[in-house]
């Protein structure tokens, strides 16, 4: 008699859903995979004591003023308010005895944006907190705990703000009385080979979903559905069993032809949008602080980052984290890209005002990082003039990023990588992440989506990814990273590596082939109102570049 069909085939619904419960943190963390994800906990007296500050009003201040001032004891459960309201929060860390010799993390989740600073004065790390897909709320303490750990003081700056203002859902007018629940204040221990068996399990449950019916996606959920059995809550010996399963799976890899993806991360902030200007100067902080951090923990990993004006505030006002930035700028792992000033509208700007975003954005670029940039990098703006190849060309630059257009609700734009022409010839290398977005979250469905919707695929076998959270996210989060690491190279998926945009560019110059040439404007089908709201602010900025220009010319015969 033949062998009967397999549970796991016969049903294999059945057998995702079970994967998807082993990582979900919900009513089974006690018995999956979450319950294993830490091997040391430590709350309250005398592990963590917290002193709290409060400005008034909405004042900012700085870290050397707030140090100065009067704090009161707080514990977890304290409700920080209201809206847009800034609290400073001392805490004292004792690291305790049986974390000895230990990577010890701080877990702070004030529900709301923070940085974390040293007793010197030095910004940290940023904090993102309230759950969700931007969830990051840990801080490294130390890598290695002593046997005798002194008494660590940080200090907390805590924004009462969300990722997107105050705000009810995504562009909600602002609720000025919004408070922020600090829900976690811990010290943890992470046991490695249990969040290393979270991030393998992550990749298999996402293949066995997108890959179905293929030899990959069997393969996948089989080695998800034997790792389960084979691990056993609180037994170690079962965790790195079921590595050695996972390992396995991963240790297969692409061909030489598959598609290959060039990576980036970066955390795209508004200049201005659902909060204050003086929000967007600590979000930046906040952001590429930790980044910084990562570029210590994965030598391999890029960030890019765009709009001279923000590293202009950054530098004024954090001067001993620009410094640092300027450090990783040379390694090549701090990417400032862009080459204008901000990331600017593109229709309703004279050709004056957007010649001068170029003319002072690679002026700054070339003054404190010794170079221009090669790309215009413009991924969030509503349409794009026909003059602009031919400013960039004149500008020093040779290539174009954008995105937005993937957007379109009417016509969908019919290429991905292709020369743009302006209106006097010149053309730039132009190309739009087939992901069709900028905030991705190194997921196998994004790395699948960029062949898939790779319209020029026949002529150009590779794409740009843009990854990580935007607008106070923080940018690229470690899970994210460890995700990119596991399939960088595996069989079932497109190829994909940390890279510079430069290096994407360049390869396409000397691979691709037969591009096509887009005239004229690159025209976007949506957010068409924003070109008919607000006339009288229009009208005004419209005045004021008139206005400017003829003062300018005025000054130039007064000093000839």
């Amino acid at each position: 008699m033949d062998k009967p069909m397999s549970y796991l085939q016969k049903h294999p619904s059945i057998t995702r859903d079970r994967v998807a419960k082993f990582l979900a943190d919900g009513q089974w963390k006690d018995v999956n995979i979450h319950a294993s994800l830490y091997e040391a906990r430590a709350s309250g007296s005398p592990a963590i004591e917290m002193e709290m500050w409060s400005a008034p009003g909405q004042d900012r201040p700085t870290f050397e003023h707030a140090v100065k001032q009067e704090f009161a004891p707080i514990q977890v459960g304290h409700m920080f308010g209201p809206s847009w309201s800034t609290h400073w929060v001392r805490m004292k860390v004792q690291i305790p005895a049986e974390m000895e010799g230990k990577h010890v993390r701080l877990l702070f989740d004030p529900s709301c944006e923070a940085l974390v600073w040293s007793d010197r004065g030095e910004p940290l790390q940023g904090i993102t907190g309230d759950g969700g897909d931007n969830y990051h709320v840990d801080y490294t303490v130390t890598k290695k705990a002593k046997r005798d750990e002194h008494v660590r003081v940080l200090y907390l700056e805590v924004g009462c703000n969300g990722m997107f203002g105050n705000g009810g859902g995504l562009i909600g007018p602002p609720q000025e009385d919004r408070t922020f629940r600090l829900s976690t204040a811990d010290l943890v221990v992470y046991n490695d080979n249990a969040w290393a068996l979270y991030y393998d399990m992550e990749i298999l449950a996402a293949m066995a979903k997108n890959l179905q019916d293929s030899p990959r996606g069997w393969q996948a959920l089989v080695a998800a559905n034997d790792i389960i059995n084979e691990f056993s809550v609180g037994d170690q010996k079962s965790i790195k069993s079921a590595l050695n399963i996972s390992a396995k799976f991963f240790a297969a890899q692409g061909g030489q032809g598959n598609h290959q993806v060039y990576a980036i991360g970066n955390c795209h902030i508004d200049t201005a949008w659902l909060w204050p200007y003086d929000e967007t100067k600590r979000k930046i902080a906040r952001s590429w602080s930790t980044q910084l951090d990562y570029m210590e923990r994965y030598p391999e990993y890029r960030f890019a980052a765009s709009q001279a004006q923000q590293f202009e505030w950054l530098r004024t006002l954090y001067p001993s984290l620009f410094k640092r930035i300027q450090e990783k700028a040379k390694t090549g792992q701090f990417i400032p890209i862009g080459g204008t000033w901000i990331e600017m509208d593109c229709n309703i700007p004279s050709g004056e005002s957007l010649a001068r975003q170029f003319l002072l954005g690679q002026r700054f670029y070339k003054q404190h990082f010794g170079q221009t940039c090669d790309v215009f990098w413009l991924p969030d703006t509503f349409g794009y003039s026909s003059q602009l190849p031919q400013i960039v060309r004149l500008a020093g630059a040779k290539y174009f990023f954008t995105q937005k257009l993937s957007w379109n609700n009417i016509n969908k734009f019919p290429h991905t990588t292709f020369q743009w022409a302006g209106l006097d010839g010149s053309s730039v290398l132009t190309h739009m992440a087939p992901a069709n977005t900028y905030t991705a979250q190194v997921t196998v469905s994004d790395l699948i989506n960029s062949v898939k919707q790779h319209k020029d695929v026949a002529y150009s076998n590779e794409s740009l990814y843009l990854y990580g959270n935007g607008d106070g996210g923080g940018g690229p989060l470690e899970a994210m990273i460890e995700r990119l690491d596991r399939i960088k190279d595996v069989d079932g998926l497109p190829r994909i590596k940390h890279a510079h945009p430069n290096e994407f560019y360049e390869h396409v110059e000397k691979t691709a082939r037969d591009l096509v040439t887009w005239k004229g404007e690159l025209y976007f089908e949506l957010h068409r109102g924003t070109y008919t709201s607000q006339a009288r602010t229009k009208q005004y900025n419209r005045q004021a570049e008139l206005l400017l220009r003829d003062v300018e010319m005025l000054s130039v015969v007064a000093q000839s």
